[in-house]
């Protein structure tokens, strides 16, 4: 508050007025030290009053979305190694949107959890900015970035995309597609799109093409996302050999709109996804993928924290990559 009031020039009765009744405040004035908290990345307080110790046993934990099943392993994984410790999360998602992850951001740390679990690695800056200011702990996990905030646990979604284009070259084709999400302003899957980049630069080391990298509708992917881009794909591109979709769900729907269109998987199309979900093990035919362990993820994560929180040494930054495989179902055409 201190800092607020210094960097606003006002006094520190002021910065407390505008940030509990602002409106006795001026608006010039209020606008003046709003400006100031967003600067510095503060956030203030709630507890304050009531919490000498500054511990409340809450680690936060930020995803995209819920009805994700790997995203359910990471929380089901981080509680498992939490709950040792006698920690609870508070969990948040945004639907895939920064400015969504900023608002609740800005929620979770103001209840003041003792460290913050983040999905992927991009952030608005003032998100950043509240991030290095919060003096807790904070893991970004399911990706890795070259220069994360402070620690980092996941895999490159890079490399998965790379994977498997490689995975898909190497067994013969040459008219590979691919189905994701359109990026869309705020709402935009990144970890997708790094994997669709990594896919689509295999194929140009191949020299092959790249316009059957198809792009269709919104974050985050379904059933239905597959099936509708697999429709507008093989549409416009009917000699299509193989397609990767960027999640398993999509792959998925892919499978059963073929079934739907009397294509023949694999033997006319092959498809492969990511992220071995149950459903893909369960189809006819069985969907072949790119394996991650959310749930060891999660664990790791969760014993990470643990640990840190057990120690009054400050940690160096790390980075941990989990790593990937891939899964051979029968969804791929052996050639």
């Amino acid at each position: 508050m201190r800092d607020v009031s210094r960097l606003a020039g006002v006094s520190r009765m002021t910065v407390s007025r505008v940030l509990s009744d602002p409106e006795l405040v001026l608006p010039t004035t209020r606008d003046k030290v709003l400006k100031a908290v967003a600067d510095l990345g503060y956030v203030p307080d709630k507890t304050a009053g009531s919490l000498s110790s500054r511990r409340t046993g809450f680690i936060a934990l930020m995803l995209p979305t819920l009805t994700n099943a790997n995203f359910a392993a990471v929380a089901h994984g981080l509680t498992e190694a939490l709950r040792e410790a006698n920690y609870h999360l508070l969990i948040a998602y945004t639907d895939y949107d920064m400015a969504e992850e900023e608002r609740q951001l800005l929620n979770l740390l103001a209840r003041r959890p003792e460290a913050i679990v983040l999905t992927g690695a991009m952030h608005r800056r003032n998100a950043s900015r509240m991030l290095m200011a919060a003096d807790v702990p904070v893991v970004e996990i399911a990706d890795l970035p070259s220069q994360p905030i402070e620690h980092a646990i996941g895999f490159s979604n890079y490399q998965v995309g790379r994977t498997a284009a490689r995975y898909l070259l190497d067994r013969g084709f040459t008219r590979i597609g691919a189905l994701a999400a359109s990026p869309d302003g705020e709402v935009t899957d990144h970890r997708g799109e790094e994997r669709m980049r990594g896919f689509e630069d295999e194929l140009r080391l191949a020299r092959l093409p790249t316009d059957a990298v198809l792009r269709h509708g919104s974050a985050p992917v379904s059933f239905h996302h597959g099936a509708t881009a697999f429709r507008a794909l093989v549409e416009a591109q009917p000699d299509i050999e193989a397609i990767f979709a960027v999640s398993d769900l999509s792959a998925v729907g892919a499978v059963m709109e073929a079934q739907r269109m009397n294509i023949r998987i694999p033997q006319d199309i092959s498809i492969m996804g990511f992220g071995d979900f149950e459903i893909g093990r369960e189809i006819n035919p069985a969907l072949t993928t790119i394996h991650v362990d959310f749930r060891a993820l999660g664990l790791r994560t969760g014993k990470m924290l643990v640990d840190m929180l057990a120690s009054d040494a400050t940690p160096a930054p790390s980075v941990v990559d989990v790593g990937l495989r891939i899964v051979e179902r029968a969804s791929i055409k052996d050639r």
